[in-house]
């Protein structure tokens, strides 16, 4: 099994969007939204891939504003779950904005999806609100996130 992580580019799109098609708590894109991730114009976004065997399994799309990030979207294949691609993914973004002085990493995720929920406890991230009935289809609490740099 070989793994890679990179910058994802426009020949990406449709296996991100087949993954967060998959993925009931990922948020879903539209082709152009996810074209504008990419593009380069404000504000600024990383985009990183995971690849196994050369095969998109996982995404990671995050915003910058001023010193701070904010995960906007991710996901990992069905097939590649719990086996720490998620974990990888995240640790990369992180070792890559750090590396850019970034002060902090915000986010918020479904109140029932404990699997991210316990990803984010897993590398320091603390609750830091709650916003109410935030997502719809099902109507749910949306967990706000952040974690800090030292």
């Amino acid at each position: 099994m070989k793994l890679l992580i990179r910058p994802a580019n426009s020949a990406d799109i449709p296996a991100m969007m087949a993954l967060e098609r998959h993925a009931a708590t990922a948020s879903h894109w539209s082709e152009q939204q996810h074209r504008s991730a990419l593009d380069g114009s404000p504000p600024r976004r990383l985009a990183l891939v995971i690849e196994e065997d050369s095969a998109v399994c996982g995404f990671l799309v995050a915003r910058n504003v001023a010193a701070e990030w904010e995960i906007e979207n991710i996901a990992v294949a069905g097939s590649a779950r719990r086996r720490g691609l998620g974990t990888r993914l995240l640790g990369e973004f992180l070792n890559r904005i750090r590396d850019e002085q970034a002060a902090a990493v915000f986010l918020e995720v479904r109140e029932s999806n404990h699997a991210a929920r316990s990803l984010y406890e897993k590398w320091a991230f603390v609750e830091s609100g709650r916003r109410s009935q935030y997502y719809q289809h099902p109507p749910e609490d949306a967990i706000l996130y952040r974690l800090d740099f030292a």
